[in-house]
């Protein structure tokens, strides 16, 4: 791919994000081939990648849509998806910003007491997934655990009586019970445990439709990385799941809603070589970029392959990758890439899941252009900003 690539970068220039659309086909029919369930629905998380036409392509494939905002939603019906394939499953939002949701049909996940019951005072009819904190410490990291004991996210597993409570005095539609623990999962035995332990849950609710697991698949990010074995999850999960529905006497939904699987392995990030800087310690190697445009590595600590596309048979070397902005910016530390000379393009791995959607304007840097390639062709499909974009919005007044 490193001819494309280079292309690309000579029609639009760099830094560029760019996209394989059939990469993202190929997660999505692998995802959906794993499980064995009469109904799967797969929604598909936008925070990781959210340009409508990255969305477009997801409705084409029969998916529907994962959304924590209401601008989320509203890109995703402009995308052309139907309300109701929309799960809007956001954290810490106000009442009424789940009613102007309600408003366009979509579902919703409600996951705090106090919202449940406003809710079920104003719209008991309604049908809503509820948002369990399992207490269980899983992900690559603290901070993409989202289910653990101190965690913002969902209602304790063990205020149960409490769901229960407002739930039968208030004649609230339960129609979903929804999990998610948390990001880069590699055993595929905590989405088992998780599973069995709602399970237990959705039985205590009369009007339940669907199980909701959320995502946190870990993809790989080196060739030997670890990663969750989705055909293997898929196998025994799918078990777990149609064994629970007969013992519950009536079919179930499962929902799941990946972004990192789906996206993070198609994108790619091109930069340029400003500058080589060789110090005491090690040489850094200066591009045109910075955390304004890929935050994972300094806010992550998130690892990204990185190759030399314009010299990729020179002599390896140890180099630190950093960027433009007036932070500390490392991209990597002391990585062998072959060797690279000033205005060489660097392509980084793994660039399609939380990398655009994170990007700012920092240090009044512009954001990228986006490309997306499929079936031998590219197209670009979000331009570079312009330093008049750096103003849109701005009120000037008589100082």
């Amino acid at each position: 791919m490193n001819s494309i690539f280079t292309d690309i970068a000579r029609e639009y220039g760099s830094p560029v994000f760019i996209y394989d659309g059939n990469r993202i086909v190929e997660n999505y029919n692998r995802f959906k081939d794993a499980f064995h369930v009469p109904d799967l629905k797969i929604h598909y998380a936008c925070k990781a990648l959210n340009n409508i036409n990255i969305l477009k392509l997801f409705k084409s494939l029969g998916s529907g849509l994962d959304c924590v905002s209401q601008g989320e939603v509203h890109m995703g019906l402009k995308a052309g998806f139907a309300p109701e394939d929309i799960i809007y499953t956001p954290n810490g939002v106000s009442l009424s910003e789940y009613e102007s949701v309600i408003e366009k049909g979509c579902r919703i996940t409600l996951d705090n007491l106090s919202i449940l019951e406003k809710f079920g005072v104003s719209h008991p009819d309604y049908p809503i997934h509820i948002r369990i904190n399992p207490h269980l410490m899983a992900g690559g990291n603290r901070n993409i655990s989202v289910g653990h004991i101190d965690s913002k996210f969902g209602i304790s597993i063990h205020q149960l009586p409490h769901i229960l409570r407002l739930v039968k005095n208030l004649g609230i539609n339960v129609e979903g019970i929804h999990v998610h623990t948390g990001s880069d999962i590699i055993d595929k035995d905590v989405f088992l445990r998780v599973a069995d332990m709602i399970f237990g849950i959705a039985e205590q609710f009369d009007t339940i439709k669907s199980i909701d697991l959320g995502s946190g698949f870990k993809i790989k990010y080196k060739a030997n990385d670890l990663y969750t074995d989705i055909t293997k999850l898929g196998a025994s999960f799918s078990d777990a799941f149609n064994a629970f529905s007969e013992r519950l006497g009536r079919p179930l939904t499962l929902r799941f809603e990946p972004g990192k699987f789906m996206v993070s392995d198609a994108g790619y990030f091109v930069s340029q070589v400003n500058v080589i800087k060789q110090t005491t310690a090690c040489t850094f190697v200066g591009i045109n970029s910075g955390f304004n445009h890929l935050i994972r590595p300094m806010f992550y600590g998130s690892y990204h392959q990185i190759e030399n596309i314009s010299n990729p048979e020179g002599e390896k070397k140890l180099y630190s990758v950093v960027g433009n902005i007036c932070e500390t910016d490392t991209f990597a530390e002391d990585r062998l890439i072959s060797e690279v000379r000033e205005q060489d393009l660097l392509v980084f791995k793994n660039a399609g899941a939380y990398c655009f959607t994170m990007a700012s304007n920092y240090n009044s840097r512009l954001r990228p252009p986006e490309v997306l390639i499929k079936d031998g062709g590219y197209s670009l499909i979000r331009k570079r900003e312009s330093y008049d974009d750096l103003l849109r919005g701005q009120v000037e007044i008589d100082i």
